[in-house]
């Protein structure tokens, strides 16, 4: 799907279990004009059925982009991106883990699991915003993103 600039756009899933950081990140979506569709899930066990299309999500579109909270209930970021990754239909879905997390173990982890990028949310609006203005600018303007099977 393409908008009307000709830029191919792409379904975001955010995995947010935080009520105040998913409107956050749809203020930013709609204060920057980013066309891509944000579909919101509040949990790790939500984010894999919505991923491998089962239950409430067995129509969910293929996401292009995750963002992806290390902090959350039932699964965790991290056990959510190990599933992702070890997946051979859902492994080159590009994942940002978007987290208040600063710990170094959280991080060598993320990457050793094989994100793409470890982001730590600013606390602040404007600066949680451009965050994601600059996530949008990279991932979905920049570079070059696969076709996902979908």
């Amino acid at each position: 799907m393409a908008n009307p600039t000709g830029i191919r756009l792409v379904d975001v899933l955010l995995v947010e279990d935080d009520e105040g950081d998913v409107l956050m990140t749809r203020e930013a979506f709609e204060f920057y004009k980013i066309g891509n569709p944000l579909h919101v899930v509040t949990d790790g066990e939500q984010a894999l059925q919505f991923l491998r299309r089962t239950g409430q999500f067995a129509d969910a579109p293929r996401p292009g982009l995750i963002l992806l909270d290390v902090n959350l209930p039932r699964v965790t970021g991290l056990e959510v991106l190990a599933e992702l990754k070890a997946d051979p239909d859902l492994m080159l879905i590009p994942v940002v883990m978007l987290t208040t997390s600063q710990a170094e173990e959280d991080i060598l982890r993320s990457y050793r699991l094989h994100a793409n990028a470890y982001v730590t949310k600013p606390v602040d609006f404007e600066n949680f915003v451009a965050a994601i203005r600059q996530i949008d600018d990279f991932f979905l303007s920049l570079v070059k993103l696969p076709e996902v099977a979908g």
